[in-house]
């Protein structure tokens, strides 16, 4: 009998893991093979400039999409915490600005990095959960108009509007960590681990009870929940997101700047979000994707034609109105609307006509 039930009970979690299997959608699996598979086809251009700048874009906006769809909180923060992880790797780790770097070890320098941002964002969450809908988006701002200013007129540690160049990845296992290659593989990674969480989370029972208070936060709090410290934690987790995000953007172009954090920046971390949409951790890779690749091509095509590189961002504002006008929830709003006008769901790809 007890065999019998033992068998029973590993055929009931070889289906559970079947199941778990087969739920992933068909897409995910070839999206994922083309992504490993790319350096195969794509130069080294191709394989840092767009795709290893498109995923770390991705994850500061990831942050932002966390903070936004699951918890009805627009934060306009998510860049300078990115920036400060960057700025504290090159003031504790190594740069060439030997007068200010400390020149720690990266198993310090990186998790310090970390801790500071995520202390940030707390800070930053714990003063913007007070206020609600203008009032966030506009405290959240003033912070990071406030830190731009800060480091750009700051000598002694942040070495002003110069900032730090020569700030490079650790040399770990033998490899060149910034070289096209490995460094695609790297932000690929970090990419896929940020967007595997998110999803856990958001159907994790914390991300469900921030879902509610989004829905709903005096409900949520009548029935017990504090609402305030699960909005609090929500910014110190797309804190951290934002943190590794700003320390691989920091060692992509060996530089950290005042101008990393800058308001165009700020702002363009929200329109990644918004194109790409705020409704699935997808989405602001997608955003990333299409403002990296229009921001690549979009200036050198304008200036073959005689005109100023500086009207990308007009093609951006411009894309940026369309894809709201016709969409709201960015192109994945678009895409999901064209799948289900077809009649199938538009993550599986299953028919949802009913049978007859």
């Amino acid at each position: 009998m007890n065999g019998t039930l033992t068998d029973a009970a590993r055929s009931n979690d070889q289906a559970l893991s079947a199941s778990w299997y087969e739920r992933i959608p068909t897409a995910y699996w070839i999206i994922g093979a083309v992504l490993l598979l790319m350096p195969l086809v794509a130069s080294g251009f191709v394989l840092n400039q767009i795709f290893g700048w498109s995923f770390i874009l991705g994850m500061i906006a990831l942050s932002l999409m966390f903070l936004a769809g699951y918890g009805g909180m627009v934060s306009l923060v998510q860049m300078t915490i990115a920036a400060i992880a960057g700025y504290m790797v090159a003031i504790f780790g190594v740069s060439s600005i030997d007068t200010i770097s400390l020149g720690w070890p990266w198993w310090i320098t990186i998790p310090l990095a970390l801790m500071i941002a995520v202390l940030f964002g707390t800070v930053v969450g714990a003063l913007a959960v007070r206020t609600e809908g203008i009032y966030t988006i506009m405290i959240t701002l003033a912070i990071a108009s406030a830190f731009f200013y800060f480091t750009r007129q700051n000598y002694g540690v942040f070495n002003g509007f110069s900032g730090f160049n020569g700030v490079l990845p650790p040399q770990l296992f033998g490899v060149d960590w910034r070289g096209d290659l490995a460094f695609y593989y790297l932000s690929l990674f970090w990419a896929v681990l940020a967007y595997i969480v998110v999803l856990y989370v958001s159907r994790a029972p914390f991300g469900l009870t921030l879902q509610g208070i989004r829905d709903n936060p005096r409900r949520m709090a009548a029935l017990g929940f504090n609402v305030n410290a699960h909005r609090i934690a929500a910014y110190a987790f797309a804190a951290l997101i934002a943190g590794i995000g700003g320390i691989l953007l920091t060692w992509q172009s060996a530089q950290i700047s005042p101008g990393t954090a800058g308001t165009g920046p700020v702002i363009d971390i929200l329109v990644i979000a918004v194109i790409g949409g705020l409704n699935r951790p997808i989405g602001p890779f997608i955003g990333a994707l299409i403002y990296v690749v229009l921001k690549t091509f979009a200036i050198d095509i304008l200036t073959s034609l005689g005109m100023s590189g500086d009207r990308f961002q007009l093609l951006v504002g411009i894309s940026f109105l369309l894809i709201v006008f016709f969409s709201p929830d960015g192109i994945l709003g678009l895409w999901e609307r064209w799948r289900e006008s077809r009649g199938r769901d538009p993550l599986t790809g299953e028919n949802q006509k009913e049978a007859p």
